[in-house]
């Protein structure tokens, strides 16, 4: 159970100084889609050919097109080649050009590319075509490889030294890394240096809303959350901009990351550590001057009993990420939000990372996926707080789901409509991760929260390496990518209505046994009544969780095959034995 909204009444529960906090953390929220999304412009692809400059030895004055229609073959489509050149011979020109050249070869003398003056991505520095075209996929993968390690780290760390300590470490590497990627001298450097790039900035936005979250009332989470996750949506136009007007992915890598020194400053001095979590590590005297530091800038008066309220436990058992697992309600849990975290990467990645080919200028469709995020959050927030978090999240995810399915109905000559549906799946990957973090978050206990949203984190990073990887599937047959983006948000929907509502319900602080609010009762302290609870249930369990629906059904189900009334009866006995190892919860959903 939680002590600390009492003591969070007292103080403010969202004064001045929880709008400060928010507004504090919605500012790294604008720079966290710089290193993810800003791959797809870094490893934009431009049209290239072999270099073949090799004929101009033998007609320094052909024209380009001449050049290309004397040494590059013409595929299918009518087409010069883009990995293949004629072998070079040492032949005159009127030769060449009488009986031309039959055999080809690859590329021997590199590529030239028709970049826009002054522009340059990955891909043309490193001539990352042809048979090196996977390094582009293989990056964005290890990048996602450097996030699912980063986040268990940053959640142990969280948890262990505290979210300010979590959130200052993580900008500080963002900073490092990020800057060191513009220098770069070859696509191996590049491909280390993006891994601990995704490794530092993991869980920068699981840390910033875990700290929101536990500053504020429950019925507050959801906005604070949701403004963080608006700031994200606007640092995607912030990208697309400047990726539009900085052509040169050097400049704009330094451009992205160099103000972010200005932001790990500010947060050095100001940024408080959550008071909530000081309480849980039983740090009474830094918790009361971060409580009066609220109390003042909210203009409350700290009451005199506070260091009262705030007497700790001596015999607080320290939590780790072990117990999530060793907790059977909190390994449920991770189960299933595992899996949806997993689904929204997947679709939100699955789309996002595959602008390039859906037939549309890039920089126009990645600044309407950063548009359609706003009415996605809006619509998110508003859905959580009338239908609840499980209705709402399972729902956006199906509907993810689903416009991806229907992206595989529509013909490749219609990029527009191609574009349109796939910005609705868009905007149902974005309400749905929106939503998990809210949901997550509220799900475990103060203890072994960030541990707990990190380890969520972790399977979404999986989903993030492998959603590059899958758009390879396309060799075997070009609908399978969306049928694995369609399919896997479709039943992370359905495993969503497994979970409790957290809908305005007060946060765990400790981690329990069972489930918060379950009445735990064993029948075996009566013999009599413990002979029947194994004629019923089939087993002596130590704890077994049933709600009275499930009682009434086993009662139900006993009367009808014949068994003696007094036996069936006895299911209602059990809801009124006074013992510790039954646990009988009113929710229809047990955990």
């Amino acid at each position: 159970m939680s002590r600390f909204g009492p003591i969070l009444k007292a103080v403010g529960e969202f004064g001045l100084f929880q709008k400060l906090i928010v507004i504090a953390i919605c500012i790294p929220g604008i720079f966290s889609p710089f290193d993810t999304i800003s791959q797809v412009f870094i490893g934009k692809s431009f049209p290239h050919h072999c270099n073949t400059d090799w004929i101009l030895q033998h007609g320094p004055n052909l024209t380009e097109e001449e050049q290309k229609n004397l040494t590059l073959p013409v595929n299918e489509d009518g087409n010069f080649e883009s990995c293949k050149m004629f072998t070079p011979v040492d032949w005159n020109l009127e030769t060449i050009e009488r009986f031309g050249i039959n055999s080809t070869t690859g590329c021997t003398d590199g590529w030239d590319y028709e970049a826009p003056k002054g522009g340059s991505s990955m891909l043309t520095e490193f001539d990352l075509v042809c048979d090196k075209s996977s390094f582009i996929e293989v990056s964005q993968s290890i990048y996602m490889a450097g996030i699912f390690f980063g986040v268990l780290l940053f959640g142990t760390i969280s948890d262990r030294f505290g979210r300010r300590c979590g959130i200052l470490l993580s900008l500080l590497l963002q900073v490092l890394f990020g800057v060191a990627v513009a220098f770069s001298p070859n696509v191996y450097v590049y491909i280390v240096l993006k891994f601990f790039c995704g490794f530092s900035s993991s869980a920068i936005m699981i840390m910033l809303s875990v700290l929101a979250i536990e500053w504020t009332v429950p019925s507050r989470a959801a906005t604070c959350t949701a403004l963080l996750m608006t700031f994200y949506s606007v640092g995607l136009l912030v990208l697309s901009g400047i990726a539009y007007s900085i052509r040169n992915w050097r400049i704009m890598q330094l451009v992205l990351f160099s103000p972010l020194v200005l932001v790990l400053g500010v947060f050095y001095c100001f940024l408080p550590e959550s008071a909530r979590w000081l309480i849980t590590q039983g740090r009474k005297e830094e918790a009361l001057k971060v409580l009066q530091r609220a109390a003042q800038v909210n203009g409350r008066t700290m009451p005199e009993d506070l260091l009262d309220k705030l007497e700790m436990e001596d015999s607080i058992k320290r939590r780790n990420i072990l117990d999530i697992f060793r907790i059977p309600y909190l390994r449920k849990r991770t189960v299933i939000m595992s899996c949806i975290w997993f689904a929204s990467s997947l679709l939100y990645y699955g789309l996002g990372l595959n602008v390039g080919s859906f037939g549309v200028n890039i920089y126009l469709t990645q600044f309407v996926f950063g548009v359609v995020e706003f009415p996605a959050n809006f619509t998110g927030w508003v859905l959580i707080q009338r239908l609840g978090r499980r209705l709402s999240q399972a729902g956006f995810l199906i509907f993810g789901g689903v416009t991806c399915l229907i992206i595989l109905a529509i013909p490749k000559n219609l990029p527009v409509v191609i574009t349109t549906i796939a910005v609705l799946g868009n905007f149902g990957s974005t309400a749905s991760f929106n939503i998990a973090y809210v949901y997550s978050a509220e799900l475990y206990p103060t203890v072994v929260r960030n541990n707990g949203v990190g380890l969520n984190s972790m399977c979404a990073r999986v989903a993030g390496v492998l959603a590059p990887l899958v758009r390879l599937l396309d060799v075997f047959h070009d609908t399978i990518p969306m049928l694995v983006y369609g399919i896997i948000p479709i039943v992370a929907g359905g495993l969503c209505l497994l979970l409790p509502e957290t809908l305005n319900v007060e946060l765990e602080d400790h981690a329990e046994m069972n489930p918060p609010g379950e009445k735990c009762r064993d029948p075996m302290k009566d013999p009599m009544k413990a002979k029947y609870f194994e004629l019923l249930f089939g087993v002596y369990a130590q704890t077994i969780v049933f709600p009275p629906t499930a009682l009434r059904r086993r009662e139900a189900t006993l009367s009808s095959t014949g068994v003696n009334s007094n036996t069936a009866a006895l299911s209602r006995g059990l809801m009124s034995i006074p013992t510790p190892t039954l646990c009988i919860t009113p929710d229809a959903t047990p955990e």
